[in-house]
């Protein structure tokens, strides 16, 4: 293996080159002790391939400088033991997010797919060689996407929908790319949330007519792109069964179509893509099944046992494991899954899946290898790393000795890449912190130690920095943690029916039929971002910045009036993130500079970190909301996020229960909703985008979760009067099977995402619910460049008024605008409105 931070060869000729060595007087080398670099401080271990090490060991001879001692010195510090470690996938945009950055370049026509793909190889390069560098064993390729795993299997089989008119041959980036975003002709494909992830996948639609073929052979690239660079490494496929049960029956299609029928049709794919990478030279192939943690029947298990069994002779000669993640496996997709033919090892998420060790403990199937995925992969919590060996060593006795390989519980996709940039974290914090590079070192740090080689000085380091955690007086506020234990006993519901309190509400805004809204936020353009990065580099005064903020907010005040939308936001400029403007302003809160997580193509969110118990020192938004509304007439929404959207997309403690954590910042939410209302803002919107997310994925823990989630909502608004209107908004996931805890929200008003999932969330109301509140289901895509036309958005209200009264729908986007350009804005907003007053002309002459 290769490795950027190896002496070059005639280096290592020279005895001066080695920080370890001195020159005695008699023309003979020593080791100096003293200056033996420390690798596991640096995180940095150095691999040597042979030719380096003959080289090495050719010159020592020759020139007769070192000494035996050196050479143990390589051997013992310089070629570390590659132990039986695993990552199950790693962190695509980089560092300080080149992906993110040289997508929206490429995207906006000023780079070239040249460049767009050097930027691509430069960073698969860097991660496979750190990995190799930390000793990693088994090292995924395939991981990289230019937007989404689920994508790249869509196209590596060939399922591109008709509408993309892709007429065979290799995928290349204007299909790939139009499945993604949408063009200017037609919609984006569905995206919705990667399980309970804050990530998001490309949904793929198909059919009883879909037609497969090898249309992207980037798994097998990859490969031997690391291949050439030294580094042998495990593709991973997103697996086939798991890729039919993600996917949706395409439009047209009935809904009742079984994907599963399907199967025999792809897996010729994916025997060719396994020929390829077994003639290429892999040994090992990862296959993601994470469908099988989720409460599966009988006929789709036996979809796993039909597929392995088709695959067994095409795998035959590989190593072969099966990767789950995000929670348990439950107990019949367990003997399922460990029934499979062909399968060398299992992997399991042993930090959400705590359970499945006890399947583990009852029974594992003999000479196959576990990889046990003890090192968490959704947090930034650093690894207790005695608990996680006392484990590991607990497994090792269950499954056989050299047959545990220590793993990731899933993907570090979804965690922050590397804590290194973070020069501006509290170093007390910072020590009980492990982003994706400290978790990559700490795999190999317990394997290493599994197959007693234990770095004691690691370890202790380690068991200081939890302990530091657990005894800071900083984790706990006594006065927050009594405030929410006294919630206990109430449900915190206002006093009054939805329907009275819509009627007082009516009175006060006078609203238009169907009144058309935004969800909030405006574009962000780069003056204004520009803006708010001198401010807090303190490069202008903050009169300059409110004087500029101002402005900013009265553009966006004058715009909406110009475009005659009758309840107005004020665009949101003084925010960097919905999640994170709060978290700076709440106690219990650190912030990174660098801690950039994908959220879907190239939007990346910088998840706040939840230390301690929470608290409002101050009013939030008042100040802001109460300038706008001094800027027009008509009513102007208070933008708030929920206490859920905030639990669900920051990093959380985890030493106290979830609910525990949520509940307290319901509380501080709750005071900045009584302030924005005691400062005359009528409506007020808290955000639950993230509400489905947290959904557990086991059916038999969702009602506990609805019941606190919800709850905490209800808390945020519980005492204001009846004339003030409390909306909500809910974004890209499946809404149906929680549409009743949805209306035990109490909300007023409720905008939701609809257009981008074909108007899935439409049928639960043509299935007989019935919604007495005020709703707004989303006209438009706000994901896609492209621009609805009135026609366009009109039919889609018209869908909406065959099940919904015309008396509680509202129109408005599927979510807010920030990520838009105002070319785009401008006339999608302006075919909104004109499309709602069409509607209402309508309405009108029917009566």
């Amino acid at each position: 293996m290769t490795n950027a931070l190896l002496p070059d060869p005639p280096l290592l000729l020279n005895p001066q080159s080695f920080p370890c060595t001195e020159e005695n007087g008699n023309g003979s080398s020593s080791i100096n002790e003293q200056n033996l670099p420390n690798f596991h401080q640096r995180n940095i271990h150095i691999h040597l391939n042979f030719t380096q090490l003959a080289l090495f060991l050719l010159s020592s001879l020759h020139l007769q400088v070192y000494s035996f001692q050196v050479f143990i010195y390589f051997i013992f510090y310089m070629i570390p033991l590659t132990m039986a470690s695993h990552v199950v996938g790693y962190p695509r945009m980089g560092p300080k997010r080149e992906l993110k950055f040289a997508l929206e370049s490429f995207w906006d026509g000023k780079n070239s797919a040249d460049e767009l793909q050097k930027v691509f190889a430069d960073l698969r390069s860097s991660i496979w060689k750190q990995m190799a560098g930390a000793g990693i064993k088994y090292i995924p390729s395939n991981t990289f996407s230019y937007y989404d795993q689920v994508l790249d299997t869509t196209a590596m089989l060939g399922a591109v929908p008709p509408r993309y008119s892709w007429d065979g041959g290799e995928i290349g980036f204007d299909v790939y790319f139009s499945m993604a975003r949408g063009n200017a002709s037609v919609p984006a494909m569905e995206m919705t949330k990667w399980f309970d992830t804050n990530y998001h996948y490309i949904v793929p639609e198909l059919g009883p007519h879909a037609n497969f073929s090898y249309a992207s052979h980037k798994a097998v690239q990859e490969y031997k792109e690391a291949k050439g660079l030294g580094v042998d490494t495990v593709p991973v496929l997103v697996g086939p069964v798991s890729y039919l049960l993600l996917s949706k029956p395409a439009k047209g299609v009935e809904k009742s179509f079984s994907l599963l029928s399907l199967i025999g049709k792809i897996l010729p794919v994916y025997k060719e893509v396994v020929a390829e990478l077994k003639a290429a030279g892999a040994t090992w192939i990862q296959f993601d099944e994470p469908t099988l943690v989720k409460d599966l029947d009988a006929h789709q298990l036996q979809a796993f046992t039909h597929a392995y069994s088709e695959l067994e002779s095409s795998l035959s000669g590989l190593n072969i494991l099966i990767e789950t993640y995000f929670a348990d496996v439950p107990v019949e997709a367990y003997k399922t899954l460990t029934s499979l033919k062909g399968v060398t090892g299992f992997g399991f998420d042993l930090v959400r899946g705590t359970k499945t060790l006890d399947l583990i403990k009852a029974g594992f199937p003999a000479g196959k290898y576990l990889f046990a995925g003890v090192i968490d992969g959704r947090n930034i919590w650093a690894n207790d790393l005695a608990s996680s060996l006392a484990t590991l060593q607990t497994l090792e006795g269950i499954v056989g000795k050299d047959k545990v390989v220590v793993s990731t519980s899933c993907s570090l996709l979804h965690t922050a890449v590397d804590l290194v940039n973070e020069t501006k974290l509290d170093e007390e914090i910072k020590s009980w912190l492990a982003f994706a590079a400290q978790k990559v070192v700490e795999v190999n740090a317990l394997a290493k130690a599994l197959s007693g080689h234990k770095d004691k000085e690691y370890f202790s380091s380690n068991a200081a920095a939890q302990a530091s955690r657990k005894s800071s007086p900083r984790v706990t506020n006594e006065a927050v943690q009594k405030a929410a234990a006294a919630l206990r006993g109430s449900d915190h519901r206002r006093g009054t029916n939805v329907s009275v309190r819509l009627d007082a509400q009516q009175k006060k805004l006078n609203l238009p039929i169907l009144p058309t809204t935004t969800i909030g936020s405006f574009p962000q353009t780069m003056d204004l971002r520009r803006v708010r990065r001198e401010y807090k580099a303190k490069k202008i005064s903050e009169d300059d910045y409110v004087k500029a903020i101002k402005e900013e907010i009265n553009k966006v005040v004058k715009l909406q009036e110009e475009l005659d939308i009758d309840v107005l936001v004020h665009g949101e400029p003084e925010r960097n993130d919905m999640v994170e403007y709060f978290g700076e302003q709440l106690s219990g809160f650190a912030f990174t500079v660098n801690g950039w997580v994908q959220s879907y193509g190239s939007r990346c969110v910088k998840p706040p970190i939840i230390y301690g118990d929470v608290s409002r020192p101050k009013a939030m938004t008042v100040f802001w909301s109460s300038m706008a509304q001094s800027m027009t007439k008509r009513p102007m929404k208070g933008m708030l996020t929920g206490p859920v959207t905030i639990l669900n997309w920051s990093f959380v403690r985890n030493d106290q229960p979830r609910y525990e954590t949520c509940y307290q910042i319901a509380l501080a939410i709750k005071d900045e909703v009584e302030d924005l209302e005691k400062a005359g803002v009528t409506v007020i919107q808290i955000d639950e985008a993230a509400l489905r997310e947290g959904l557990p994925l086991r059916k038999s823990e969702q009602a506990f979760y609805l019941e606190w989630a919800v709850h905490s909502f209800r808390i945020t608004n519980c005492g204001v009067q009846d004339t003030t209107q409390i909306h909500t908004h809910m974004c890209y996931s499946n809404f149906n099977d929680i549409i009743h805890s949805i209306i035990n929200m109490d909300a007023d008003v409720i905008t939701i995402e609809n257009s981008r999932s074909d108007e899935k969330l439409l049928s639960v109301f043509r299935e007989g619910v019935k919604y007495g509140a005020g709703i707004g289901p989303g006209v438009y895509d706000i994901h896609s460049p492209r621009i609805p036309s009135t026609e366009e958005i009109a039919d889609r209200i018209n869908k909406m008024l065959a099940v919904l009264e015309s008396n509680i729908l509202w129109v408005n986007p599927d979510c807010g605008l920030k990520t838009r350009k105002y070319s785009e804005v401008k006339p999608a907003l302006s075919n909104m409105v004109a499309a709602a007053k069409v509607l209402r002309a309508q309405l009108a002459s029917n009566k």
